[in-house]
């Protein structure tokens, strides 16, 4: 990680106790292939990537939010602007408002609650600002952290679902939206 890009002051339009989240910027490139072209991170989504290809997922992360306000945020510690990985949505079912719960977080950042507390805030947000009716999401069937998650987050196995970049099945979920009392 770079030391400008850590101590970068940022504006975080959602918090929780630990994590900041923000909107990726083109001169965020550093930041994103640090976490994108890592072979640990993504190698249950098809990766590492080149520098182009993360380059193309910025600009699809740009498109995201001017089209449809949601993008996988990068994620910052609060305490020192460590950038942690990124939390978000995408559109799954736009016109259903049903959008896609996804997390990536660098290998330092494993195993310490970040994706529970970043996925739970991007939850909050979706239903509570966003208005959404139901969240998707799906992981790799050999990834096992990420199946813990989406349980202890209250998601439902409903199928599996052909994830193009591996060419695998890959189990899906729902959460829906819960019902005011």
């Amino acid at each position: 990680m770079t030391d400008d890009n850590a101590v970068r002051q940022r504006d975080y339009f959602l918090k929780t106790r630990r994590l900041g989240f923000g909107h990726w910027s083109a001169d965020d490139l550093p930041l994103a292939f640090e976490l994108w072209g890592d072979a640990q991170v993504t190698r249950f989504i098809g990766g590492p990537f080149s520098r182009v290809k993360v380059q193309e997922r910025l600009e699809r992360e740009a498109a995201s939010l001017r089209e449809y306000g949601v993008q996988y945020w990068p994620v910052f510690l609060l305490s020192n602007g460590a950038h942690v990985g990124c939390t978000g949505l995408r559109p799954y079912k736009p016109e259903e408002k049903i959008y896609a719960l996804g997390f990536h977080l660098r290998p330092a950042y494993w195993g310490q609650g970040f994706a529970f507390e970043a996925a739970s805030a991007a939850i909050a947000w979706a239903f509570g600002t966003l208005g959404a009716n139901a969240l998707f999401a799906g992981h790799h069937p050999a990834n096992e952290a990420s199946r813990a998650v989406l349980k202890k987050l209250g998601f439902r196995f409903t199928h599996e679902q052909l994830y193009a970049p591996t060419g695998l099945m890959h189990p899906s979920y729902l959460l829906p939206r819960p019902h005011a009392e």
